[in-house]
């Protein structure tokens, strides 16, 4: 790529919203009953936003987050990242674009358990083709895990563990940060830590979209959007 075209791509990161989805369906066949997870899905969030997604368990806001993040496909539909699609392309190629411009914090955890702390931001990083410019102890200060860079994910207390998460998720600098339930099972000082952090993050600059049925999540986020069998509700 030209110098030119590479200025005119970061020209069009730089002006795109950090995601936007346009009518996303999912449907789920099991023998022959059909279910619709998704039905004409549309959202975006803007860069320096923190959107907030709730709604009732069975809505979709697992799966929407899986298509969001390029995990899942709809079956109709776009999910385009920083202007770039990712939906309806091959795996390899959806990779590439998640572990360049999306955070991805799931309940399932994104550690590795042989692996210290230090060692999974350090693995997400050789991923992207971009590095940050925050270096791997800057980022664990940032999120008060400094004292345990060398602690594997089965010596974290469940606190420190989330932190540990949203450090490898943020291990990119993403263009959109996806959180499923990043403050579920924490307790409250705990959760105002986190939900700090994901603030700051959006206040920064970068997309926050989070999936919670927490309140206090709710709080931070500049919009809440509730999904009710699979659709945008008011």
């Amino acid at each position: 790529m030209s110098t030119a075209s590479t200025h005119a791509q970061q020209s069009t990161d730089a002006d795109a919203d950090a995601l936007m989805a346009r009518d996303l369906y999912r449907f789920y066949r099991a023998g022959e009953e059909e279910t619709l997870a998704l039905r004409g899905v549309a959202l975006e969030v803007r860069r320096g936003e923190s959107v907030a997604v709730i709604g009732p368990s069975g809505s979709g806001k697992s799966t929407l987050l899986a298509c969001l993040a390029g995990l899942d496909e709809p079956d109709g539909g776009t999910v385009r990242v920083a202007g770039e699609r990712i939906s309806h392309r091959p795996e390899a190629e959806r990779a590439r674009i998640r572990a360049h411009r999306i955070g991805v914090l799931l309940q399932t955890g994104n550690l590795i358990a042989h692996l210290d702390i230090t060692a999974n931001i350090r693995l997400a990083r050789t991923a992207a083709p971009r590095a940050s410019a925050q270096s791997i102890a800057e980022l664990l200060e940032q999120v008060g895990l400094g004292h345990r860079a060398h602690a594997l994910p089965q010596e974290l207390a469940g606190g420190e563990l989330a932190r540990a998460g949203l450090a490898v998720a943020l291990a990119n600098d993403p263009d959109i940060l996806l959180a499923d339930e990043p403050t579920g099972e924490l307790d409250g000082i705990t959760e105002q830590r986190i939900l700090a952090l994901l603030r700051d993050r959006a206040q920064a600059g970068g997309g926050v979209l989070l999936v919670t049925h927490s309140p206090e999540a709710v709080k931070i986020a500049d919009r809440v959007v509730t999904l009710r069998d699979g659709r945008i509700g008011s």
